[in-house]
């Protein structure tokens, strides 16, 4: 059983993430906190094993809290959980020691794997900053490789862009005026040539390769 805890400033955000995360066979909430302060307290209460950290909060924020329960409990998971996508909010959640980074907006599944993914050991980073966080820890370094960009068809490339800033499935076909199976399509083809398995591997070789802007 993975033992989540939630913390977050507003009522209604604990709620509703316990009721989605209750769904799921395998994962309790063992408590809920309304700021950092809470959050330490209920950490070394109930030793959850991942805690859900709303960042921009009063007091302790999660930013500060995600340090003070790193420091006191190293093995702690910690999935930041925001509104927020800006620059400074990631790169503070990380080096605070956040296992991961995802946006409160979320789909329910979604939120249920980066929850049983965090706990196993992945990482995940919510699309729409994978691209900012990875671009500043690979700073100006990018290797232009030309074999991996010669195994793209242009059009594989041009939804490798959209995909790496972040859009979906629906957008990317939107914007192409492509069916979404199509755009499904060519998103494992693209997947298969660069050897990865999820949108946010593929968004960091096409940064750290300079296959996008």
């Amino acid at each position: 059983m993975i033992r989540v805890l939630i913390c977050d400033d507003q009522d209604v955000v604990r709620e509703g993430l316990s009721v989605i995360l209750s769904t799921a066979p395998g994962i309790e909430v063992v408590g809920m906190a309304e700021d950092g302060a809470r959050a330490v307290e209920l950490t070394e209460k109930h030793k959850p094993d991942i805690i859900l950290m709303d960042l921009n909060m009063p007091g302790v924020n999660g930013i500060q809290a995600t340090r003070m329960i790193r420091e006191r409990f190293p093995s702690a998971r910690i999935l930041a959980l925001t509104t927020y996508d800006a620059d400074e909010w990631v790169f503070d959640a990380i080096r605070a020691g956040a296992a991961g980074y995802l946006l409160k907006d979320t789909p329910r599944a979604g939120l249920i794997k980066a929850v049983e993914g965090t706990v196993s050991g992945q990482t995940f980073v919510d699309p729409s900053v994978a691209g900012k966080l990875f671009a500043h820890v690979a700073g100006t370094t990018v290797v232009h490789d030309t074999t991996v960009a010669e195994s793209l068809s242009p059009r594989e490339r041009e939804i490798l862009r959209l995909l790496a800033d972040g859009l979906p499935n629906t957008e990317i076909a939107k914007q192409l005026f492509l069916s979404e199976g199509t755009v499904r399509n060519y998103v494992s083809g693209i997947f298969t040539k660069l050897g990865v398995t999820d949108r946010t591997q593929a968004a960091v070789i096409a940064l750290r390769h300079g296959l996008v802007d």
